[in-house]
């Protein structure tokens, strides 16, 4: 309960100063249309080079963190596995995770991998990436997610869980920590159904 109320805490101001700087993508890429429609290299935990398109055909949950936050992005992780585990077992090996850092200064492939096996997740699922910080912007706003940083390093950011369908549209939405995320979980089984 203590780590939650921190991490509130720490999201208030964030949130705050967030609204004050809307970030539009430069690319023509509006609600609706498929995120994948986003052009632009990524690099994976792995050090592989992939693009969002990559992902197509497949069910995602997708979010943004970056591995130095010490409280919502472990918090957003749990929540994901979350979903995961509601998913029913037999659908589960087709649902694929995304998380995009923030920091790709900061948050190389090695870190990424270390973060990924701290949390226990399937490597072979969920993908940790990151990209120049243009993309880094352009991808927040088209998922609607807030970020800032803080002098000290930090970044103030809101969090949203993100469900695309097989082709990249926006299928539903979690917003904030530790919601309800039965909307979700229904509309990833239906989307995971689909091709049984």
């Amino acid at each position: 309960m203590r780590m939650f109320v921190a991490a509130i805490a720490f999201l208030f101001p964030a949130l705050a100063y967030a609204q004050e700087h809307p970030v539009l993508p430069s690319q023509e890429v509006s609600a609706g249309d498929s995120i994948y429609l986003l052009e632009g290299e990524f690099t994976d935990q792995h050090g592989k080079t992939v693009r969002l398109k990559d992902f197509e055909g497949k069910p995602v949950v997708v979010s943004m963190f970056y591995a130095s936050c010490p409280h919502a992005c472990p918090l957003l992780i749990s929540d994901i596995k979350k979903v995961e585990r509601d998913v029913p077992e037999k659908l589960r090996r087709d649902l694929r995770v995304v998380l995009v850092t923030f920091d790709p200064d900061r948050d190389t492939p090695a870190k990424l991998r270390e973060l990924g096996e701290a949390h226990r997740v399937d490597m072979s699922r969920w993908s940790f990436l990151r990209t120049d910080p243009d993309r880094v912007r352009e991808l927040a706003a088209l998922l609607g997610i807030r970020y800032r940083f803080g002098k000290d390093g930090s970044i103030g950011h809101s969090s949203v869980i993100t469900l695309l369908d097989r082709e990249g549209r926006i299928a539903a939405r979690i917003d904030g920590l530790r919601q309800p995320n039965h909307d979700l979980v229904r509309e990833a089984t239906t989307l995971l159904e689909a091709r049984k």
